[in-house]
Order: structure tokens, then C-alpha cells, then sequence
């Protein structure tokens, strides 16, 4: 056994169109994963960080974590990715800080849809 330490899981993924209802499914089928994944318990997450691009303004991604996943304790906080010119758009990331005896390496990133692209180096093999 390890010893107990926060740790932070990144994801991403991506949604079609700006809309409310994309934004909430997408930001549910990310979470869903990374709890999945990581083998979460909600009791052990320490905060949520979403970012969206800025061409994602109809929703905030923490209201799927709050309405579908139960976070209603977890401190979240949502705000804008840097508008970098070129780069993926439509994009919904999140960093969780999980408190957890797993080591870093031993920790699940997720990145779905077009956001793949992101971080090949965290997928798995």
C-alpha cells in the first residue's frame, strides 16, 4: 500500500455542437470514464477543473457533474482554455484531484473523442 496523496487525472473530450444538452452528455461520458478508470469514489475526490474552448458557451460542465454523477460536495470550478489560434475546438477538459494511494503512473487519464489528439503520450498502449 501506498501512502495517501492528492493526485490529479486529466481528461478531455470533445462535442459537436454548443449546446446544453452536448455539453452535459459529453462532460458525463468523460467523468464516467475517468471514475471508471481510476476506480473513484466520490468520498475521495478533492475538486474538479473544467475548462471549455471558446467556442463552448452553453452550459457549464460542472452542472453533469453536480445533476448526473451526485458531486454535490466536490469543490468545481469552470473556466475558459487559452484561445490558442489552430488549435482543437469544442473541447470540454477536467482535471480531478482525487485523494488516493496509487502511485502517478498508476493513475488512468482519459481523453475521448477528437481529443485523443491531445495527449497521445497518456493513452494507453
Amino acid at each position: 500500500m501506498g501512502r495517501w496523496a492528492v493526485r490529479g487525472i486529466r481528461g478531455a473530450i470533445t462535442v459537436e455542437k454548443n449546446e446544453p444538452r452536448d455539453i452535459l452528455e459529453a462532460t458525463r461520458e468523460l467523468l464516467d470514464e475517468i471514475v471508471r478508470e481510476n476506480e473513484i469514489d466520490t468520498g475521495d475526490i478533492a475538486a474538479a477543473f473544467f475548462t471549455v474552448t471558446a467556442d463552448l458557451n452553453a452550459e457549464f460542465p460542472a452542472t453533469a457533474a453536480r445533476e448526473f454523477m451526485g458531486w454535490t460536495h466536490v469543490p468545481m470550478l469552470c473556466g475558459n482554455e487559452i484561445d490558442v489560434p489552430g488549435r482543437l475546438g469544442k473541447c470540454i477538459r477536467v482535471m480531478v484531484l482525487v485523494n488516493t494511494e496509487k502511485s502517478q503512473r498508476d493513475l488512468r487519464h482519459v481523453y475521448l473523442r477528437g481529443a485523443t489528439v491531445l495527449r497521445k503520450d497518456l493513452l494507453p498502449q
